[in-house]
C-alpha cells in the first residue's frame, strides 16, 4: 500500500517539475535528503527517482527559459573548481576504475544539481521553501528517533534509513545536529503559533534522538552547537536556561549504558574503535603524502591494494573523518579548495549577519546567517569523526547562505542609493555591482 501511494504521488509530482523548475529543485532535494523511497518496499524503492526528477527539472528550465545566469560568488566558483579537481584526481586514481568513476558520477551529479539550485534561488520565498524542505527531510528522522527513544527508554540506538548516507547512527546524529539550528530559524520566522509550537516539539525530539544515537562524536558536536547557539543568541540568559534544560534533560533521560559509552571519550586509548580510527587517519595522510597533487582518488583508502602501498596490512575501510577522507582521496590542492568552500560559507554567513543587523525588513536573512554558522560548526565538529566529505545537504546550506547574502546585499544597496540621486542607468549599475559583491 505504501509503495503504491508513493508511486502515485511521484507520478503526479514529476510533471510539476516540468511546469515549475524550482518545484523540481525542491522535489529533488527532498528525494536526495530524506530518501523517502527507502521507507517503502517493492519495485518503487529501487527506481532512480532523483535522476528522474532532475531530468524533469532540466526540461522545465528549458521550457521556462530559467535560469538566465549562474550566480558568481565564492561558493559557486569553488563548487565548479571542485568538480574539475575531482575529475582530474579520478583520472589519476589508484582504485578500481569502475568504483572510482561510479563515485565521481554520483558526486558530479550532486555538484551540477547544486549549481542549478544556486541559479534558481532568486528570491526570499524560494530560499525559505528550500530551508523548509531541508528541515522536513531530516526533521522527520529526528522526530521519529526521539519518539523511538522515549518508547524504548533510550536503551536502543537510533538509526537512519537503509542504503543512504545517513544510515549509520553516527551520520544520522550529525545530520540532526546540522538541522537543529535551521529548525530554530524557521521557528523564529513562522507566522502561525501552531507551527512554532510544532517546531519547538520537533527540536526537543530531535535533540533526544541525537543523544539516543549513542554517538560520541555527536555528543561533542552537541556541546559545540549548544555553545555557539548561546553565543549567537540575543537573549543570553534565557538562552542559557533553555539550552541547559534541554541538554541536561536529554542526558538525564538516557540509561546507564549510554553514560558508560560516553565515558569512553576520555579513555580513547583503551577503545579499539577509536584507536583504529587514528590508524585510518594516519593511512589517509600517508596516501596524500605519497601523491600530494592528486591523492589516491575516490575509494582509495577503501581499497586493499591502494592501502598496501603505504601501510601493508593496514585497515582498508571508511576513514571516519571528513578532513582525512578528502585529503587521502584527492591530495592537498583539492583539500585546500574543499576547506575553502566551508571558509567561504562561514565568512558569507558572518557578513550576512553583519550587514542585516538592525534592519527589521531583513531580520530573516540576519537569523539565517546566525543559524547557518551554528550548522557549519555542527558539521565540522561532528564530521571530524565521520565520512561525510561529500554531503549534499551541507553543500546546499552553503549555497542557500550565498544566495541569501546576494539578496540582502542588493537590498542594502537599494536602500543606500535613492533612485533620484543617480543618472539614468547608473542605479542599475550600482545594484548589479552590489549583487556581485
Amino acid at each position: 500500500m505504501r509503495d503504491a501511494v508513493f508511486l502515485l504521488a511521484m507520478l503526479g509530482l514529476i510533471p510539476l517539475a516540468m511546469l515549475r523548475p524550482f518545484a523540481g529543485i525542491l522535489l529533488w532535494s527532498w528525494i536526495s535528503f530524506m530518501n523517502p523511497h527507502r521507507l517503502i518496499w517493492g519495485a518503487s524503492a529501487e527506481l532512480p527517482w532523483a535522476m528522474a526528477v532532475f531530468i524533469a527539472t532540466l526540461i522545465g528550465c528549458l521550457l521556462a527559459a530559467e535560469p538566465r545566469r549562474l550566480p558568481v560568488n565564492p561558493v559557486t566558483l569553488l563548487l565548479m573548481a571542485l568538480m574539475l579537481c575531482f575529475t582530474a584526481t579520478s583520472a589519476a586514481a589508484l582504485g578500481e576504475p569502475t568504483a572510482v568513476w561510479a563515485k565521481w558520477e554520483h558526486v558530479t551529479k550532486v555538484l551540477v544539481g547544486l549549481l542549478l539550485t544556486a541559479a534558481l534561488l532568486t528570491e526570499r520565498k524560494r530560499i525559505h521553501a528550500l530551508i523548509w524542505v531541508m528541515v522536513i527531510s531530516l526533521g522527520y528522522y529526528g522526530v521519529r528517533g526521539g519518539i523511538f527513544s522515549i518508547i524504548t527508554g533510550g536503551n536502543y540506538r537510533v538509526w537512519g534509513p537503509e542504503q543512504t548516507m545517513i544510515t549509520d547512527n553516527n551520520h544520522l546524529a550529525a545530520a540532526m545536529l546540522v538541522t537543529l539550528p535551521l529548525m530554530h530559524y524557521l521557528r523564529l520566522h513562522s507566522a502561525h503559533r501552531v507551527v512554532r509550537v510544532v517546531l519547538v516539539i520537533a527540536m526537543g525530539l530531535t535533540l533526544l534522538a541525537t543523544v539516543g544515537s549513542y554517538s560520541r562524536g555527536a555528543l561533542l558536536g552537541l556541546l559545540a552547537v549548544t555553545g555557539v547557539m548561546w553565543f549567537r543568541s540575543k537573549r543570553k540568559v534565557i538562552s542559557a536556561i533553555v539550552l541547559s534544560i534541554g541538554l541536561v534533560g536529554a542526558v538525564a533521560f538516557m540509561p546507564e549504558s549510554w553514560t558508560e559509552r560516553m565515558n569512553t571519550i576520555g579513555s580513547y586509548q583503551e577503545d579499539g574503535s577509536a584507536t583504529e580510527r587514528l590508524v585510518l587517519w594516519g593511512i589517509s595522510f600517508k596516501l596524500a603524502q605519497s601523491r600530494p597533487l592528486v591523492g589516491s582518488g575516490f575509494t582509495g583508502p577503501y581499497t586493499r591494494s591502494v592501502v598496501d602501498t603505504v601501510a601493508p596490512d593496514g585497515p582498508a575501510r571508511a576513514v571516519h573523518s571528513i578532513w582525512f577522507e578528502l585529503l587521502g582521496e584527492h591530495g592537498f590542492p583539492t583539500f585546500a579548495l574543499w576547506v575553502g568552500l566551508t571558509v567561504a560559507g562561514l565568512i558569507t554567513s558572518i557578513r550576512l549577519a553583519r550587514i542585516t543587523r538592525d534592519k527589521p525588513e531583513l531580520a530573516w536573512a540576519h537569523d539565517l546567517g546566525r543559524m547557518a554558522q551554528v550548522s557549519i560548526v555542527a558539521y565540522l565538529v561532528s564530521g571530524t569523526f565521520l565520512s561525510l566529505s561529500y554531503w549534499d545537504f551541507y553543500w546546499t546550506l552553503l549555497v542557500a547562505v550565498a544566495a541569501t547574502y546576494t539578496l540582502a546585499h542588493r537590498a542594502t544597496v537599494r536602500a543606500r542609493v535613492p533612485a533620484g540621486k543617480l543618472a539614468p542607468g547608473w542605479r542599475d549599475h550600482a545594484l548589479a555591482k552590489g549583487a556581485r559583491a
